[in-house]
C-alpha cells in the first residue's frame, strides 16, 4: 500500500476546527493502513489535543492559530499539534484518577490521548506556546 504524503494545514482557534482533524487523520490513517478501530482512536486522540489547543492553549483568542501535522514514516504515523499559548508542562496536569479530580469537567483529555498513542509528548513552541507530538506504530494484521 502506498503511504500517504505528509499534510499540514493551520486551522482557526474555533471548535468546528476539530472536525476538520480529526476527519483529516481518519482518512490519512486509512490511507496509511490503519484499521477502523485504530482510525477511531486516532481520531478521539486528535479530537482531544485540538480542543486543548484551542481552549486551552489559544483561549478561543480568533488571532491564533492550531497548527496541526500528519505524516508516515516507517510505519509510524506521526502527529503534530502546536497552539501559540502560553505554555505548560505535561507534570502539571493532574490525573483524572485520583479521587479529588473525577467530579471535574474537564482534565482526561491529554490522559486519553496518552492512552491510545504509542509515544506522546510536550514540548515548548517558538516562539510561544507549545507543540505535542504523537506518534502511532502500524502493526501487521494477523
Amino acid at each position: 500500500m502506498a503511504q500517504p504524503a505528509a499534510w499540514e494545514t493551520s486551522l482557526e482557534s474555533v471548535l468546528e476546527s476539530v472536525e476538520i482533524a480529526e476527519e483529516a487523520v481518519k482518512r490519512f490513517a486509512e490511507e496509511a493502513g490503519f484499521g477502523e478501530s485504530d482510525q477511531f482512536f486516532l481520531g478521539l486522540a486528535v479530537r482531544e489535543v485540538v480542543i486543548n489547543a484551542i481552549v486551552h492553549g489559544n483561549r478561543r483568542d480568533g488571532s491564533k492559530r492550531v497548527g496541526f501535522g500528519l505524516s508516515m514514516e516507517d510505519q509510524t504515523l506521526s502527529i503534530e499539534v502546536t497552539d501559540e499559548g502560553s505554555g505548560f508542562q505535561l507534570e502539571s496536569v493532574e490525573d483524572p484518577g485520583l479521587p479529588q479530580n473525577q467530579d471535574r469537567p474537564s482534565g482526561r483529555g491529554i490522559t486519553m490521548a496518552m492512552a491510545i498513542v504509542d509515544e506522546f509528548q510536550v514540548k515548548g513552541n517558538t516562539p510561544t506556546g507549545t507543540r505535542i507530538q504523537m506518534k502511532k506504530h502500524l502493526t501487521a494484521k494477523a
